[in-house]
């Protein structure tokens, strides 16, 4: 057998498949392919919200532990905080079935917020004390609330 449509050409594919359950032609579907299709676009979801979650966590540790950066260093932690927690809540309100993967994101993200935070504080310059590991807690320091609350920066 030969290359199939999916694997030669997936956007002609796509619109393909797309008009024949326009047309609610069933049997011309790739039901192989569609159904392969569909579960990605969870995963893609799902991939997402940990990618913006660790980058939000690990700023989060970073202006915690490193409160004595200078401005020109914890300013950029802060735009991306802002930048992270938006991309998190315009995602959960688009696919508001992520709430209840949230919990499972935030444990699967922070581990490598963490040690995104560590291998960067490692690097800090300009004269700014290099954080220990073990100043970096094991577990989340953060409810799942403080990371969604616009006026939460890691301290109160």
């Amino acid at each position: 057998m030969g290359i199939n449509l999916y694997e030669q050409d997936f956007n002609l594919w796509l619109q393909q498949t797309i008009i024949s359950l326009e047309k609610q032609d069933f049997l011309g579907l790739d039901l192989n392919n569609l159904i392969e299709e569909l579960k990605e676009l969870g995963k893609a979801d799902k991939n997402a919200l940990e990618s913006n979650l660790m980058i939000l966590l690990a700023h989060l540790l970073k202006l915690v532990i490193q409160k004595d950066a200078p401005e020109m260093m914890s300013g950029s932690w802060y735009n991306s905080v802002i930048e992270h927690r938006k991309r998190v809540k315009k995602q959960l309100k688009k696919t508001p079935s992520l709430k209840s993967y949230l919990p499972f994101a935030l444990q699967e993200s922070y581990l490598d917020g963490r040690d995104i935070a560590i291998k960067e504080g490692k690097r800090a310059s300009f004269g700014v004390r290099i954080p220990d590991e073990s100043e970096y807690p094991l577990n989340c320091p953060f409810t799942i609330d403080e990371i969604l609350d616009d006026d939460f920066y890691g301290f109160n």
